[in-house]
């Protein structure tokens, strides 16, 4: 069983900076494909940013050169940085481990939120 904590969420101004962190207990985070998804009020949820085991990295286009995905193996930690935030940034977001052999999230964080005002 893997849970993940999410930590680092609040509220910000316009071109503000934030730094979200996801810990998972468990084992075998290495293994994992780690994710950020948001979702909007009256929105879908949405895939903001992976990293693979590889460190290989994917962003929606939204956030490229203002977001970037890190992990920590040693510390089973995965990281958001967000910088240059705009108000249309606002959301909860969830963080989110693909273990193999599955191809898409099986376990899921209890959310944080972030909320970014003009």
């Amino acid at each position: 069983q893997v849970q993940l904590v999410e930590s680092g969420g609040g509220l910000v101004q316009a071109g503000g900076s934030l730094r979200l962190s996801c810990v998972s207990s468990g084992t075998q985070f290495n293994i994992n494909t780690m994710s950020w998804y948001r979702q909007a009020p009256g929105k879908q949820r949405e895939l903001v940013a992976q990293i693979y085991n590889s460190g290989a990295t994917k962003y929606v286009d939204s956030v490229k050169d203002r977001f970037t995905i890190s992990r920590d193996d040693a510390r089973s930690t995965v990281y958001l940085q967000m910088n240059s935030l705009k108000p249309e940034d606002t959301a909860v977001y969830y963080c989110a481990a693909t273990r193999p052999p599955y191809a898409s999230p099986n376990y899921w964080g209890q959310g944080i939120q972030v909320t970014v005002s003009s």
